[in-house]
């Protein structure tokens, strides 16, 4: 049987997040929902306002990916078993709610190191709006309405 959209996002919030502490795994639900909302740009344009279609989204989250640089990556979304809090965590977003601080940023990274990045991706269509935990988050450029 199919994941539901909403399993499918505590999946990914549990998989991409969990060791971020509750504020981590907002965060990244806010991206995430970030995504579905966006008007423009390469989300509005392939995903059209599908959360399955932002998550599904090919290259997009290493936890949607069963294999990573042609290995088998076994913490991916369809090994999460997520808890209660981590459907509490998909509703906070799913009815509306965003982590004050992230802004509209439209994607977030680990950097493993203590430095963020001012731009990402390498093509500069997001600029560095905050750090929370180990990851950095970031915001659309003016560039990202051109993808």
């Amino acid at each position: 049987m199919p994941l539901s959209d909403r399993e499918l996002f505590a999946r990914l919030i549990k998989c991409e997040a969990e060791g971020e502490g509750e504020y981590g795994m907002k965060a990244v639900a806010t991206v995430v929902m970030n995504r579905v909302h966006v008007s423009y740009g390469e989300y509005f344009r392939v995903c059209q306002g599908s959360l399955r279609r932002v998550i599904l989204q090919p290259f997009q989250f290493t936890c949607a990916l069963t294999t990573v640089y042609g290995q088998y990556n076994p913490q991916n979304i369809y090994n999460m078993r997520p808890d209660d809090f981590h459907y509490q965590i998909a509703d906070w977003a799913l009815s509306g709610n965003k982590l004050s601080g992230v802004g509209s940023a439209l994607w977030y990274y680990n950097p493993f190191s203590a430095v963020c990045a001012t731009y990402f991706p390498k093509t500069k269509t997001g600029i560095y709006v905050t750090r929370i935990a180990q990851h950095c988050f970031y915001n659309p450029t003016p560039l990202y309405a051109k993808t």
